[in-house]
C-alpha cells in the first residue's frame, strides 16, 4: 500500500507543476493595448432663450419670431438674441434637428399656432423645408402647436453653419382670456452620417 500512496503523491505533485506550467504559459501572452482620446463636439448653439409676446384677442394669423421680434429681426452672428439656434457642421457628420414644444398649447384660446423655420441666406431670411423625421425626405408644411407631440425636423448638409430662424402663425380668437400662456420651444439634434 505504501508504494501507492507514493505514487499518488508522485503523480500529484505531477498534477501541481502541469497547472503551474500552463498558468506561467498563460501570464507570458504578450498583450497589445492601443489609446483613444475622445473630443466631444457640439454642433449646435441656441440664441435666444426667452422672450416676452404680448398677443391681443381677435388677432388672428398674426407672425411672430424667436428670438421674439413681430418682424424678422436684422440678422448679426455675434448676438444671439437675433436668432434662435445655429448649427455648425463638420466633414464627417451631417446634422438634423427636431423641433417641438414641451406640450401643445391651449386649443380652447388659439385656433392656430403653425411654427416654421428659415435660415439666414447672408443676405436675408429664407424658408427651410421641414422634414417629418430625422432621416428621409418627407416633408411637412408646418409643425402644429395645437396638437401634442407634432415635431419637424430640419436637415443640415456637412461642412456648413447655419443660422435659424423660428416662425409662429398663431390666431388668439377664440375667448377674451388674458391669462398668461407659457410655449417652450424643444430643440434636439441629431448628429448622423446621412439624411438617408
Amino acid at each position: 500500500m505504501n508504494k501507492y500512496k507514493k505514487l499518488g503523491a508522485v503523480l500529484g505533485i505531477k498534477g501541481v507543476l502541469s497547472v503551474a506550467s500552463l498558468t506561467t504559459i498563460a501570464i507570458a501572452l504578450v498583450v497589445y493595448s492601443a489609446a483613444v482620446t475622445i473630443n466631444p463636439t457640439v454642433q449646435f448653439t441656441l440664441g435666444a432663450a426667452s422672450d416676452t409676446w404680448t398677443v391681443y384677442v381677435n388677432e388672428v394669423n398674426q407672425v411672430r419670431y424667436l428670438p421674439g421680434t413681430e418682424s424678422e429681426p436684422a440678422f448679426d452672428s455675434g448676438d444671439t438674441s437675433t436668432y434662435a439656434f445655429s448649427v455648425v457642421t463638420d466633414a464627417n457628420r451631417v446634422c438634423a434637428v427636431k423641433i417641438e414644444l414641451t406640450s401643445a398649447i391651449d386649443n380652447t384660446r388659439f385656433s392656430n399656432f403653425d411654427i416654421t423655420v428659415s435660415f439666414w441666406t447672408g443676405a436675408a431670411w429664407s424658408a427651410v423645408p421641414l422634414y417629418d423625421a430625422a432621416t428621409g425626405s418627407t416633408t411637412i408644411t408646418a409643425i402644429d402647436g395645437l396638437t401634442a407631440g407634432d415635431a419637424g425636423y430640419i436637415h443640415q448638409d456637412a461642412s456648413t453653419t447655419r443660422y435659424y430662424l423660428v416662425t409662429v402663425t398663431y390666431s388668439y380668437d377664440l375667448v377674451d382670456t388674458t391669462t398668461q400662456v407659457t410655449a417652450n420651444f424643444q430643440y434636439t439634434p441629431l448628429p448622423q452620417t446621412s439624411f438617408t
